[in-house]
């Protein structure tokens, strides 16, 4: 058994882990008024988004084995830091060009703080891990709960660059308590003498592994196919408030928290694989239900009821696969992380061009393709007892 880990040590993983969600949900409610302050088109705002995923993605690839090399504190302070600046450029960003390259470095630095994580999460709760991260995650939903709201409340009383100064605030803050308190896990692998992709030949190489790779791919996909069309839906399609929004995003964050709340009570009991099944039955089920209630053009009221639950379903699927691919590599477990991070944001980035090319004014094109999503994680099932075979 490990040792009790220090609720403050997973208050602080999870704050390292919430830059991303603060980073993304926080300007949600912006991105019309973003759009006209830059004089662009809204889509390119949107896109926005795809951009900040793919070097999200890219920089997870890099980091990932780097920090398994020189270790996990040098990382998150340079990516805190530099996560940092270049949210205090983007408040300062007076054309779309400017503000798509500092989305983008602000997320490459990003990825280098939260890359990190999972592997500490491993070192501290060992053959525990999936319960480990849904403590952590049910603390980190606390920032896509609050961030909406608090960006359509910069909104009310002023302008839409606040919201990357209070980002920055955030980061500036959580860089002392990195400096102060984040420890450097002790490992007895020396991974000085090994090349830069040996770490992704051993992750690839594991057959069992794969399936469980692409399940984390289908399952970001369908989570940001919500994150990128939920404002049009929301706001245009629904006509709700920027505030109204802010209520109705934090809805599905509760059951994110809640999602992750039942996981941490049951997985030591059940295992991943089984909490896993369980939630990718129910996720078939309100997602067919969603797209039901989309085509027949139904009110906002039923869109929330079926969504809220279904991507509860998504975070516990994604909560538990990632722990099992983790816990396959305790010596690589940055690199497993940075495949993991690196395919879910990328495959996170095609989110934006897959709506924009089926869009058609409703909400009907978003829930088909977070059904696909669950549709493939369904096959990655059926994969998995085949590679089991």
């Amino acid at each position: 058994m490990p040792k009790p880990v220090s609720p403050w040590l997973i208050i602080l993983l999870a704050a390292t882990v919430a830059i991303t969600p603060f980073a993304v949900d926080m300007y949600l409610p912006a991105m019309p008024v973003i759009a006209q302050d830059l004089q662009t088109h809204i889509g390119i705002v949107q896109q926005s988004l795809s951009v900040f995923l793919a070097a999200y993605g890219a920089g997870m690839l890099l980091f990932g084995p780097l920090a398994d090399k020189w270790g996990r504190r040098p990382l998150a302070l340079f990516g805190v830091s530099g996560f940092a600046v270049t949210s205090l450029f983007l408040a300062w960003s007076s054309n779309i060009e400017y503000f798509l390259i500092f989305r983008a470095l602000q997320a490459f630095c990003g990825a280098a703080a939260t890359v990190i994580v999972p592997g500490i999460i491993r070192h501290l709760y060992q053959e525990h891990t999936a319960k480990g991260m849904s403590y952590m995650s049910l603390i980190m939903m606390l920032a896509p709960l609050l961030a909406p709201s608090i960006g359509s409340g910069i909104l009310y009383i002023s302008e839409w660059p606040v919201i990357f100064a209070v980002i920055f605030g955030y980061a500036a803050l959580l860089l002392f308590f990195i400096w102060k308190y984040l420890p450097e896990p002790i490992t007895t692998h020396a991974l000085d003498s090994i090349s830069f992709f040996s770490g992704y030949k051993t992750v690839f190489s594991l057959a069992e592994v794969r399936p469980l790779i692409a399940t984390i791919v289908f399952s970001s996909f369908s989570f940001f196919c919500y994150l990128t069309a939920i404002p049009f839906v929301y706001i245009n399609y629904f006509g709700a408030s920027e505030q109204l929004f802010g209520l109705l995003f934090a809805v599905n964050i509760f059951l994110l928290m809640f999602s992750n709340f039942i996981n941490s009570r049951y997985v030591t009991r059940y295992g991943s694989p089984y909490m896993v099944r369980m939630a990718l039955m129910a996720a078939s089920v309100f997602a067919v239900l969603l797209c039901t209630v989309n085509i027949l053009h139904l009110g906002i009221a039923f869109t929330v009821m079926t969504l809220a639950p279904l991507m509860g379903c998504l975070t516990m699927i994604s909560t538990n696969t990632d722990a099992m691919i983790v816990l396959k590599f305790p010596h690589h477990s940055g690199t497993a992380s940075a495949v993991t991070g690196t395919l879910r944001y990328g495959c996170g980035a095609l989110a934006g061009p897959a709506l924009a090319l089926a869009y058609d004014g409703t909400a009907v094109p978003f829930s088909v393709l977070m059904l696909a999503g669950v549709i493939g994680i369904g096959v990655c099932q059926f994969w998995i007892r085949a590679t089991k075979k």
